[in-house]
């Protein structure tokens, strides 16, 4: 009878029928998801952080910086466009041409995410207006969401609260299905086929809210502005609840991906 050896030189008896050089098979690679940024210091936060368990490599871009946008998302399992300091309606044209490269998730019908500015752009895209609100009133901190029944359907046990940074808002697009209303600016999250765009910001970690009251301190004196410290006290509150619907509804949008797509990805 033959002993098979191990790597540290000690040997093991084979068991009869079993296949001793069996490969191991490989495990399917996931396709990386496109991140499009607005500045430098930006960072995909907790949506990329939910990725990357996943098991998706970000391809990260900065438009604002001269990187290309893809003419095709058939590489990448979906895209995700961020929020910045900068309007909708500005005319640089940085901005214009993101507004119009969302066409191409829509087009090829593509998990798309717009967060804030990203869902801005989205919005703009549609055809709606995006403007501020008209008594100037801003959301930086911690404000109540109110999911209809299309949001609990695409994912359910939404927060109570939300946390945000802006002072510019949305109409609901044309053909758009609301997913979550507000009290100040009532859109606060649309689907469009497979895009979807959130006023408010899932993605921000303990430490990118730390970062932001500081750097953006002067910001907090706006009118419904939150002070610094009720950031933190209405995280403690909330942000478990947040992170947990956000999982579950990163799982749901990436299952949005074509079929096609996905056998690609496998082959």
């Amino acid at each position: 009878m033959s002993f098979r050896s191990t790597i540290d030189g000690s040997h093991v008896l084979p068991f009869p029928g079993r296949r001793t050089s069996a490969v191991a098979p490989v495990a399917e690679q996931p396709l990386p998801v496109l991140i499009i940024l607005h500045q430098e210091t930006s960072a995909p936060g907790r949506v990329g952080n939910a990725l990357r368990a996943l098991g998706h490599r970000l391809d990260i871009r900065r438009p604002r910086f001269g990187d290309a946008l893809p003419e095709t998302l058939d590489h990448h399992a979906g895209a995700v466009m961020f929020g910045g300091p900068m309007s909708a309606n500005d005319p640089d044209p940085y901005i214009r041409h993101e507004i119009d490269w969302i066409g191409v998730p829509l087009r090829e019908q593509r998990p798309f995410l717009g967060i804030c500015l990203g869902a801005q752009l989205l919005a703009k895209h549609l055809g709606a207006r995006v403007a501020p609100h008209p008594e100037d009133v801003t959301q930086i901190g911690y404000y109540p969401i109110r999911p209809t029944a299309a949001g609990e359907a695409v994912c359910p046990h939404w927060p109570a609260e939300v946390y945000h940074w802006h002072r510019e808002g949305f109409e609901l697009p044309a053909g758009a299905e609301l997913l979550a209303a507000g009290d100040d600016f009532p859109v606060q999250a649309f689907q469009s086929g497979h895009a979807f765009g959130f006023q408010f910001h899932p993605d921000v970690t303990w430490a990118m809210m730390h970062c932001w009251t500081t750097r953006g301190y002067d910001r907090l004196d706006a009118p419904g502005a939150q002070a610094r410290h009720r950031h933190f006290e209405a995280r403690a509150m909330y942000d478990v609840a947040e992170r947990a619907w956000l999982k579950h509804f990163i799982d749901g949008w990436l299952a949005r991906m074509p079929r096609s797509v996905m056998s690609e990805a496998a082959e």
